[in-house]
C-alpha cells in the first residue's frame, strides 16, 4: 500500500490537542487504526473508486471533536454530551475550511443518524441529515465499527460484536452494517 501524506491532518489535530491533552494519544491510536482498516478496504476494493488520499485524511480528523465532550474515561473534559462529537468536529472542520472532511465527522455516528431519528428520540444535535453518503463517508463510518477509544482501542472487533451493539439502535443499523460487510470485507 502507498504511503499517503496525512502531514495536513496532523496539523490540524496538533492545533486542537496539545501534546498533553489526555485524549490525544487515544484519539491517535484510534483513528490510525480505523485509516488503516479503511484503507485496507480501499486497497481491497479497487472498484470503488475511493480517494485514499481523503480517506487517510479524514480517517484521521473523524472524531476531532471529541475534546469539546464529557467523556472523562478518555481524557475529555468538555461541556457536551459524548454524541455531539460528530457535529462539533463537523464545525471546527468547516472553520479550517476543510468542508468535505467535515461531513465524515458529522455521518460517521452509528451507521448514520436521520433527521427523524433525531428529532425522535431527542438527541442534542442539530435536527438534519447526518448519514453517510459517499463511498468514503461510508468505509470510514464502517471501519470506525470495528474499533473503541475506551479500554483495548487497538483491538478489532469482531463482526458478532458490532452487531449486538447496533442491535440496541435498531435492526435497520445492523442491516446498514451488514450490507456494508457486504460490500466492503
Amino acid at each position: 500500500m502507498t504511503l499517503l501524506n496525512t502531514e495536513a491532518a496532523i496539523t490540524i489535530i496538533d492545533k486542537y490537542y496539545s501534546d498533553h491533552h489526555p485524549a490525544k494519544n487515544i484519539l491517535l491510536i484510534h483513528s490510525r487504526r480505523v485509516q488503516q482498516k479503511a484503507l485496507q478496504i480501499a486497497h481491497k476494493h479497487p472498484e470503488l473508486e475511493a480517494d485514499q488520499q481523503f480517506l487517510a485524511e479524514a480517517a484521521l480528523l473523524h472524531d476531532i471533536g471529541i475534546f469539546m465532550t464529557h467523556a472523562p474515561e478518555i481524557g475529555c473534559s468538555g461541556k457536551h454530551p459524548y454524541i455531539c462529537h460528530g457535529y462539533l468536529g463537523h464545525e471546527i472542520l468547516i472553520k479550517e475550511g476543510m468542508p468535505r472532511h467535515a461531513l465524515v465527522c458529522e455521518r460517521h455516528t452509528g451507521t448514520g443518524l436521520t433527521a427523524a431519528e433525531i428529532q425522535r428520540q431527542k438527541l442534542p444535535l442539530p435536527v438534519r441529515e447526518m448519514i453517510p453518503l459517499s463511498i468514503e463517508e461510508q468505509i470510514i463510518c464502517f471501519a470506525d465499527k470495528f474499533f473503541s477509544k475506551g479500554r483495548e482501542p487497538e483491538r478489532e472487533k469482531s463482526i458478532d460484536e458490532i452487531t449486538h451493539t447496533l442491535k440496541k439502535y435498531g435492526n435497520d443499523k445492523v442491516e446498514i452494517f451488514l450490507k456494508w460487510k457486504n460490500i466492503f470485507l
